[in-house]
């Protein structure tokens, strides 16, 4: 009896002792050590990548933001501030039900078939829209013209960058809404063109955030 008592004991002893270790080894000095290291070597990518402007973190550029109109009372869907260079459609698999307070989507694709009749429905009448409003004097848009990510969401649903043709469609719009000359935005969206990663990877984007806070910056000066 004293000795099962006894090495039940020490087992529990043993078994606390590895808690303890594995606690101290896995749940402090591995984390410490993983954040001191991301902290060293890549301190914006640990800290999420922000995106400062004025001072202050206005996103991050691994996330991609809506610039909107202020909501109408009793309106569902607020429309776009076609001041601005506009992103991808948004999108996720659903709401975020815990933090309402910045409306977050739940990360995810549409998981729609190219067939399905809501998904074909959603991009002919958002391929309308873009071209409609894309559309001013002496620079008519087609809906033939709209690229594929102007109206469809990505993976993620919160892609931040846009492809080089869908920022070139915008600019004629962008420069009439701001007064400033076609020239100098299409120059705006080739200064921030990103190549290829790598040089084969991918194609030619353009991180909205980054396009939209020099377009702030340039009517600062105009």
């Amino acid at each position: 009896m004293n000795n099962s008592v006894t090495n039940t004991a020490r087992l529990l002893g043993a078994g606390l002792r590895a808690l303890l270790v594995l606690t101290l080894v896995t749940g402090v000095l591995y984390p410490l050590a993983v954040t001191g290291i991301a902290q060293g070597l890549f301190p914006a990518k640990a800290n999420g990548s922000e995106v400062r402007a004025g001072g202050r973190v206005v996103g991050s550029s691994l996330i991609g933001q809506s610039y909107d109109l202020p909501s109408k009372k009793g309106q569902q869907t607020p429309e776009p501030d076609l001041r601005w260079f506009q992103g991808r459609p948004a999108a996720g698999l659903s709401g975020n039900s815990v933090n309402t307070r910045y409306h977050l989507l739940v990360s995810g694709a549409t998981n729609l078939a190219a067939d399905n009749k809501v998904l074909i429905q959603r991009v002919e009448a958002a391929k309308a829209a873009v071209a409609r409003d894309n559309s001013v004097p002496g620079c008519t848009v087609e809906p033939s013209r709209v690229p594929a990510d102007a109206v469809t969401s990505s993976g993620s649903g919160l892609d931040p960058d846009i492809s080089r043709q869908y920022a070139r469609l915008q600019v004629h719009r962008v420069a009439a809404r701001n007064g400033l000359p076609v020239a100098r935005v299409e120059q705006l969206v080739e200064d921030h063109t990103e190549g290829r990663t790598l040089g084969f990877i991918g194609e030619p984007r353009v991180n909205v955030l980054d396009l939209n806070i020099a377009l702030k910056g340039l009517l600062a000066k105009h």
